[in-house]
């Protein structure tokens, strides 16, 4: 994810903006009418969009960027308050009806209720890179890496080389009542937590448990015991190549601890390169190295860029960036460094990697999500780090994008790449980053963040020829010089979409019918429901019955051409009939056309889908009372 540091924005606050209730509102519009056309706007309007201006002394937004919007609507867009406005915003989760917003500076908590001007319900304000949030039922754990990072929250930060005031690793907060949450405890780890992972295990209800991802360098033992930065050869509990497991136990969480480092990246030989990648990384570097001038310091190192001891040269990544756990199936998939690997994880506390997968393409294996049915995986690239902008007209469509694989006997088959469709310019940093699927029955669609590119709605039900449905795009945040901003995330959670925008606050969007989606398929994803959600924590979508998930499968077999389009016609009076009865005589109808579709689909073009159809109505029979 991008760099561990704020934005180099004054924290002074606009007018107004500070603020807990203070929204800036897009929603008094009406939804836009559906768009019919089955071809994206042409010319594409988000290429050369109007940069949004910062005023040279308060270095704050002056002016809002130019925009550009196909197949969403954007609700509302709420500036992040106080001691959060300018500061980098990060991951999201979601706890009941709130939406919980990481930022560098701690973490909010947001109140859709009304989703055209969102409410702040609280916010607690601790300092930490990067500030990643996670929630299991009344549990909410935040990701601390930055070495500045306080155990008391001070905002003095951490200077000695060695603290006991320092603290890397996961914080845990008790959110039965979210709005007054309680620090529970920390846990540290040797590397920090860039990232982390809740994993849930159905039959170890007593514990939770977190995988945890970090980035930055293995800390020295004199500040946590046991940490090791040796080979695995000097020291055999030498960090490298692991993971590190903390188990929650749920009655005690501040009894947490770290209880396994399993070594799931052992063995893996250096990724391989591709040699025009390579160049291009150093011809890019070394600009940027003239342009700041003699003397001037270097950039940040990236992650798993190379290890100084030669003993773990030529070797795969010694930590993973992100991993998406899928309980449903018991599989991970960990996106590390220069692999994406597959996890089996019925052991929770003991995941072991069953296979890999390598890409010259790829430059930073970022994060991956699967799809409801656990037959594919979509792994991002993050190319440059988030900071560098990866969508520019010359930069190859495979880099920086995300690669879909399909998933049969734990194996990972390549199928083809994804990217951002629509240039941006070389002031927009730009690249593939975190996204979630949307509960569209029978297919595979995504809304996923790609910093200043926007965020994207694709379908990738057919691996090989993904697609976009939609879109939204800001102009970059200045016209004269590289700022960092965009859609860190783009998340689905119970009807809406929410996109962390890192330095604009919170975007809502909700989806609108067209071509590509219709009104019935988006109803039908509204009735899925959770509880609460972490995205990198997948739970596996169910859809209960209702007409609209019946009609949702009636227009996708008529989009598809999948059946006659009388007996589509037919299926669709009869739907509508059996809605405008009740008891005993809707179950009556109901069932003769369950018994119909299951006739008719045996000779139909698309026979799976419609004896899906044929399933959810004789669901739907059953259900009516």
């Amino acid at each position: 994810m991008i760099a561990h540091r704020t934005l180099l924005l004054a924290a002074a606050c606009v007018v107004g903006a500070c603020s807990s209730s203070s929204t800036s509102s897009m929603g008094g519009a009406p939804a836009p009418m559906a768009d019919m056309s089955t071809s994206a706007p042409s010319p594409d309007p988000r290429v050369g969009l109007r940069a949004g201006s910062i005023d040279s002394v308060t270095q704050l937004m002056a002016a809002p960027a130019g925009d550009a919007i196909w197949n969403l609507h954007l609700v509302s867009n709420t500036p992040s308050p106080g001691k959060f406005h300018t500061v980098t915003n990060s991951d999201l989760a979601f706890s009941a009806q709130y939406v919980i917003q990481g930022n560098y500076n701690g973490y909010m908590v947001w109140d859709p209720t009304d989703p055209r001007r969102p409410v702040l319900a609280s916010s607690y304000y601790c300092p930490a890179s990067q500030s990643d949030v996670s929630v299991y039922k009344n549990l909410l754990f935040v990701s601390s890496e930055a070495p500045t990072a306080r155990l008391d929250c001070g905002p003095q930060g951490v200077t000695d080389s060695v603290s006991q005031e320092r603290i890397r690793g996961i914080r845990i907060f008790d959110i039965t009542d979210l709005l007054h949450p309680k620090y529970l405890t920390n846990v540290q780890t040797c590397r920090g937590s860039h990232t982390h992972t809740v994993v849930n295990d159905p039959r170890d209800p007593a514990n939770v448990y977190i995988y945890i991802s970090g980035s930055a360098g293995v800390r020295s033992p004199s500040e946590l015991a046991g940490c090791s930065a040796l080979a695995p050869e000097e020291d055999a509990k030498a960090e490298a190549f692991r993971i590190e497991v903390i188990q929650v136990p749920v009655a005690n969480p501040a009894s947490a601890h770290v209880v396994t480092k399993p070594a799931i990246l052992a063995d893996l030989t250096s990724a391989p390169r591709n040699t025009a990648r390579t160049a291009q990384d150093s011809a890019e570097r070394a600009a940027a190295a003239a342009a700041r001038g003699p003397g001037a310091a270097g950039g940040r190192r990236p992650p798993n860029r190379g290890p100084a001891n030669p003993l773990l040269q030529n070797k795969g990544p010694q930590q993973c960036h992100d991993i998406t756990v899928y309980p449903e199936i018991g599989l991970a998939a960990g996106a590390c460094g220069g692999y994406g690997i597959l996890i089996d994880i019925h052991d929770p506390a003991n995941p072991r990697r069953v296979t890999s997968a390598a890409d010259s393409n790829f430059s930073f294996w970022h994060s991956a999500t699967f799809n409801n049915d656990g037959t594919k995986v979509l792994f991002t690239d993050e190319w440059g780090g988030g900071n560098a902008p990866r969508c520019r007209s010359t930069d190859k469509p495979e880099w920086g994008a995300d690669a879909i694989f399909t998933l049969a006997e734990n194996k990972l088959t390549f199928r083809r790449y994804y990217k951002l469709p629509a240039a941006q310019s070389s002031l927009e940093n730009c690249v593939a980053h975190n996204g979630s699927l949307i509960p569209i029955p029978g297919r595979d669609i995504m809304i996923q963040g790609w910093y200043q590119g926007g965020v994207s709605l694709f379908d990738w039900t057919d691996a090989s020829q993904p697609m976009e449905i939609g879109y939204f795009d800001r102009g970059p945040l200045d016209g004269k010089r590289m700022v960092s901003g965009g859609s860190w995330s783009a998340y689905w959670y119970n009807g809406m979409i929410y996109s962390s925008e890192i330095y604009r606050g919170l975007d809502v969007f909700e989806l609108v019918p067209s071509a590509f989606l219709s009104r019935n398929e988006i109803d039908a994803a509204k009735t899925v429901r959770f509880a609460y959600q972490n995205v990198q924590d997948q739970q596996k979508f169910i859809w209960p019955a209702s007409f609209a998930l019946s009609r949702a499968y009636v227009d996708q077999l008529e989009r598809e051409r999948g059946q006659s389009a009388d007996k589509i016609a037919a299926a669709r009076s009869a739907l509508d009939a059996a809605e405008r009865l009740s008891g005993g005589a809707r179950k009556s109808a109901l069932d003769a056309l369950a018994a119909q579709l299951r006739a008719d689909a045996g000779s139909a073009n698309n026979a799976g889908k419609a004896q899906k159809l044929a399933t959810s109505v004789g669901d739907l029979a059953s259900a009516t009372r």
